[in-house]
């Protein structure tokens, strides 16, 4: 602490009110700790604000407008007109209402909020830059939550009108006629999918040779060939050399290419944010890939601090931030609580939907395989939404080790599959479990029938 600053004793800090935060404040709050949450802008964190929530709401949006032009294969005329504009207010009364909701649960748990830029002093105090000056705060433990913050091209600096990043895509006024996407995760391909919907015509520029490249490669195969249908172009194996005025140079195979857009935006990942957090006066390490290093209470090298979320390793997932939030709030109340999760979930808010848990084909050596095409599934005949797959993964005694989907309901179907997992079910656990018909969750004791032999919906050649 800086002298003559006042100071603030508390049972436990966490600096950071994202989904591991605010997760993690609430829950020592619970158990009966003291606990300040300190946050630098708005409650909530990047998911609430400009993250999952606004990202999945206009994709939502987009999802339904993209419908309505379907309707007529159903013997629907539906005349639809985006008004953009009110499309972006509703989205933001999406978000206020949550983290209106966050702030409630925070008061009403007895969590005390701070606002400010947060750096250690000490492995047990720290100093909160607020608007009315430096404010001390010691206590007995922190926890650190700070997330991550955009990446960038040094050749494409934001200047958040033409090149964008993922905040702005978020928060346009306009559907851009030209979208221009450089990138190949999640981010790109979700807000590739939502633009494409709207109406842009939208490219994607990327380094790599498949999108999603930690994804199964069949599921990239379908995703790509969802994106064509949409209209989506994708250059693989090249690289934007530079944007002058509304046109970007791009290096192809093929050679350069000149293409035009209305906005360009760069989404190339994200990274920890632990800059200027005063680690240095603190025992906290971190790793080759500058991530906190934590133990599976998520306790750092100094006893006295904690980190969750995208600020240690592992995916850089909101639901992975809510459970390391409560393990180390847990650990710090004096309870037997650890990290040891054997599967998290991911999902890809595209079109088709993608959803994965546990191992690839790859890192399982691949024992036992199943597929169910969605092409087979009454339900996803029934609405009209027949691409993809649920593939699962067993090892050689049926124990199920991954699956992977991509299709209608992905991210709701990954849920059964997840607790499979977590539960060491065998392939017979799922196949024998009754499903009601007709619903997409059936295609998962199909893909596990298959795997055994089995199939029903699905012709293999008679044994």
């Amino acid at each position: 602490m800086v002298v003559g600053e006042l100071s603030t004793k508390t049972d436990v800090a966490v600096i950071g009110s994202g989904p591991g935060g605010y997760n993690a404040a609430i829950r020592a709050a619970q158990l009966g700790l003291n606990v300040i949450l300190i946050e630098k802008n708005l409650i909530g964190g990047t998911c609430t604000n400009v993250g999952c929530i606004p990202s999945k709401a206009l994709i939502h949006a987009a999802d339904v407008l993209h419908a309505s032009k379907q309707a007529d294969k159903m013997g629907i005329e539906a005349k639809t007109k985006l008004d953009f504009k009110k499309t972006q207010q509703w989205k933001e009364g999406v978000v206020s209402d949550l983290r209106n909701g966050i702030k409630t649960l925070c008061k009403l748990n007895g969590v005390e909020m701070m606002k400010g830029r947060a750096f250690f002093t000490s492995s047990n105090s720290l100093s909160v830059e607020t608007e009315h000056g430096l404010s001390g705060v010691e206590f007995k433990k922190a926890i650190i939550a700070t997330g991550t913050t955009i990446s960038q091209l040094k050749n494409l600096p934001f200047d958040h009108k033409r090149i964008i990043d993922s905040d702005d895509a978020l928060s346009l006024t306009a559907v851009p006629k030209n979208l221009l996407v450089i990138g190949g995760g999640y981010i790109a391909v979700e807000m590739a999918s939502m633009y494409l919907k709207l109406g842009s015509k939208v490219t994607i520029i990327y380094r790599g040779e498949r999108l999603l490249r930690h994804m199964e490669p069949e599921i990239s195969d379908v995703l790509l060939k969802g994106m064509k249908e949409l209209g989506g172009e994708v250059l693989f194996n090249s690289t934007v050399e530079s944007a002058k005025g509304n046109t970007a140079t791009v290096k192809t195979p093929k050679g350069k290419q000149k293409i035009r857009f209305d906005k360009l935006l760069v989404a190339v990942g994200r990274v920890p944010y632990h800059e200027n957090l005063g680690l240095e006066k603190t025992k906290v390490k971190l790793d080759e890939n500058g991530l906190i290093v934590v133990d599976q209470t998520m306790r750092t090298a100094d006893e006295s601090i904690y980190a969750i979320g995208d600020v240690v390793p592992g995916p850089q997932l909101a639901h992975k931030a809510f459970r390391e939030g409560k393990v180390a709030a847990e650990a710090i109340a004096g309870q037997k609580s650890a990290f040891d999760n054997a599967a998290i979930p991911m999902v890809v808010f595209s079109d088709p939907e993608i959803a994965s848990a546990g191992l690839t084909e790859e890192q399982a050596k691949g024992y036992k395989i199943g597929k169910m095409p969605f092409s087979a599934s009454g339900k996803a005949k029934c609405i009209n939404k027949t691409k993809g797959f649920v593939k699962v993964i067993a090892d050689e005694k049926g124990v199920l080790l991954g699956v992977h989907i991509i299709g209608p309901g992905a991210g709701d179907l990954i849920a059964e599959a997840t607790f499979a997992i977590e539960m060491g079910a065998m392939l017979e656990d799922l196949a024998l479990t009754i499903h009601a018909h007709p619903t997409l969750p059936e295609a998962l004791a199909e893909a596990a029938e298959d795997a055994l032999g089995k199939a029903i919906h699905l012709y293999r050649g008679k044994k």
